[in-house]
C-alpha cells in the first residue's frame, strides 16, 4: 500500500473497529457480557471497569452473573448497573449479582435493527469523509509536481479502500440485524 494512503486507511479502520465494538454492547435477547463494558464501579474512590472488580459469567442464555472479588462491592456494583443504560434491575443473594435479560419484543427488535442500521450509515459517512479528505490531499499533490496519472492511481486505490470498508460495514450491520431478529 502506498504510504500516502495509510492515514486514510487508519481512519477507516478506526471507524469500522468502533462500530464493531459498539455493536457488541447492543443486547440481542441473549446475555452478552459486553453490555457491561462501559460500566464503571466506584472502587475505593476510583471509577473501575466492572470486569476488574469481579468475575462475570453467563450461566444461562439470558442471565449474566457477577461474582465480586470483595463482598463489600455488591452494593456499589448494583448502583453502577442501575445508573447505566443497560435497563435491567440487578438482583443479589449476598454473594453474587444476577442480571436476567427479558425476552425482546418484536417491536423492540425492530427498533434495535433501525438503530444498528443508523449506526452503520453514520460510520459509512465517516469513511466517505476520510475518502474526501484523501482526495483533497491528493489534489494538492498535483501542485507539488506529482503526475496526474499518479494522482488518479492514488484516488482509485482510495476508492477501492472505501468500497472495502463500506462492504465490511454492510456485512457487520447485516449480521447484527440477523442476530437481533433471531428469536
Amino acid at each position: 500500500m502506498d504510504e500516502r494512503l495509510k492515514p486514510y486507511d487508519e481512519k477507516m479502520k478506526k471507524a469500522y473497529d468502533f462500530l464493531a465494538t459498539d455493536f457488541s454492547t447492543i443486547r440481542a435477547g441473549r446475555a452478552n457480557p459486553h453490555v457491561l463494558d462501559k460500566i464503571k464501579v466506584d472502587y475505593y474512590g476510583t471509577p473501575t471497569p466492572i470486569q476488574q472488580v469481579g468475575n462475570i459469567t453467563v450461566p444461562e442464555a439470558r442471565m449474566i452473573q457477577i461474582a465480586p472479588w470483595e463482598k463489600s462491592l455488591i452494593k456499589d456494583i448494583e448502583k453502577a448497573i442501575m445508573m447505566s443504560d443497560v435497563g435491567i434491575t440487578p438482583s443479589n443473594d449476598g454473594a453474587v449479582i444476577r442480571l436476567v435479560f427479558p425476552e425482546l419484543t418484536e417491536e423492540r427488535r425492530k427498533e434495535l435493527v433501525k438503530e444498528v442500521k443508523k449506526k452503520g450509515e453514520d460510520n459509512k459517512v465517516v469513511i466517505r469523509n476520510a475518502r474526501r479528505d484523501g482526495n483533497d490531499a491528493f489534489k494538492k499533490l498535483a501542485k507539488a509536481e506529482v503526475s496526474e496519472d499518479e494522482i488518479k492511481e492514488l484516488e482509485e486505490q482510495l476508492q477501492k479502500l472505501t468500497d472495502k470498508y463500506i462492504k465490511d460495514i454492510d456485512k457487520l450491520v447485516e449480521e447484527k440485524s440477523k442476530e437481533i431478529l433471531t428469536v
